[in-house]
């Protein structure tokens, strides 16, 4: 009868709920944790309570690198041989490595040129001078045994010719394994930032 529930049906729901219960046990819906998180970080940092001031046009606003599509991923990637990538085990990037060198770009050139650098949003439409770029290689060569980062940097202000220049950094390893990985691709990655600074820096 409508608005009444059976016996049977009661022992199928507390069954189900059983089932529901005991699921963490052997499910995670949040996926299993790598072993390893990597992420970049600045040798420059800008010191607490360093302020900076200027007129919007005036900053750099520096984009997100493009990336080929082995390096649209958290994944590290590894070279073997000229037509095949591989992935490093038990590793993974804490974003995107696009997104991790556009904030290890603004932090160093803060830091040591001390830039004023904003967002879009922040600049409101109204910047001049930017810094853009693609990151063609960031990853590991097995051949090779070392990290390698390879960038092409584009200097973009208004009224002046665009400048180009590439930009190359390489460590070498002891072993392929996500602790030195990690350690040597952060190595590579402030040497390609550190030189990026210099070379805007120069008059």
């Amino acid at each position: 009868m409508t608005g009444h529930i059976s016996i049977r049906q009661i022992s199928s729901m507390t069954v189900l709920m059983a089932a529901f219960l005991a699921l963490p046990s052997c499910v995670s819906f949040g996926g299993t944790a790598p072993a390893s998180m990597l992420t970049l970080t600045s040798t420059a940092s800008v010191t607490a309570g360093t302020s900076n001031s200027g007129i919007a046009k005036e900053a750099m606003i520096v984009l997100v690198p493009e990336v080929p599509r082995k390096l649209d991923t958290n994944r590290v990637p590894v070279q073997i041989d000229p037509g095949n990538v591989a992935y490093l085990k038990e590793s993974v990037w804490t974003d995107k490595p696009a997104v991790l060198m556009q904030q290890l770009l603004i932090e160093t050139l803060a830091a040591k040129n001390g830039t004023l650098i904003l967002s879009e949003v922040e600049a409101a439409g109204k910047a001049e001078n930017y810094l853009s770029g693609q990151l063609i290689e960031f990853g590991i060569d097995e051949g090779g045994s070392e990290a390698v980062a390879i960038f092409d940097a584009v200097h973009i202000r208004k009224g002046k010719p665009v400048e180009k220049r590439r930009f190359d950094a390489r460590a070498g390893l002891n072993k392929i394994a996500p602790r030195e990985a990690g350690e040597a691709l952060n190595m590579v990655a402030n040497k390609i930032a550190d030189d990026v600074a210099t070379w805007l820096g120069t008059p």
